[in-house]
């Protein structure tokens, strides 16, 4: 057999194999159980961390800050209210909160926060409410051990008389108003 034939038996029995593969049949085996997340030494305790939202193009997202021991929804909208670091500015991320020195209050009770603004709410842009929600939401330190979507959130604003605004922070870092006429988590 000649060095062209070989080709020629090698081409042709490359191309059966590749003509007999396309009967094969790829059969969908839906989802499979993958078991826990990932842990290890990247991991952070949430009690040792600070979750302060900002602002970026497409809403509000998380930043990491480390927390002083003991520290609560306070230190974390105070963090909030200090803006986004000169690195978390690099990565795009900004504050939708008016500036100035005005003071936000917050005070941890068992799973949930009140929140006191120095602004009513309509004032603000929907971006800043869910930073100051979500901020709140996400803080050590608030008893209940609920996780941050399951934390309520009452604002109370500056000059209104009444009963609190009860809000959550959703899995996509925005304030959602919680429906007073269902019973509460």
């Amino acid at each position: 057999m000649g060095g062209t034939q070989l080709i020629r038996l090698v081409a042709l029995l490359a191309a059966v194999l590749a003509v007999a593969a396309c009967g094969t049949e790829v059969r969908a085996t839906g989802p499979m159980a993958a078991g826990a997340p990932a842990t290890g030494g990247l991991t952070t305790d949430r009690s040792r961390q600070l979750r302060v939202y900002f602002r970026t193009p497409y809403g509000s997202w998380p930043a990491a800050r480390p927390a002083r021991p003991g520290a609560g929804p306070q230190q974390a909208l105070d963090a909030l209210l200090a803006g986004p670091t000169a690195a978390e500015r690099a990565r795009g991320l900004t504050t939708a909160l008016p500036g100035g020195s005005r003071q936000v209050r917050a005070r941890a009770v068992r799973g949930a926060v009140d929140l006191y603004l120095p602004w009513v709410v309509s004032e603000l842009d929907h971006t800043a409410v869910s930073q100051l929600v979500c901020t709140a939401a996400a803080a050590p330190g608030v008893p209940g051990g609920r996780a941050q979507a399951d934390v309520v959130v009452r604002v109370f604003e500056s000059g209104i008389a009444g009963p609190a605004w009860p809000v959550t922070c959703d899995e996509t870092g925005s304030a959602v108003p919680l429906d007073v006429t269902t019973p509460s988590r």
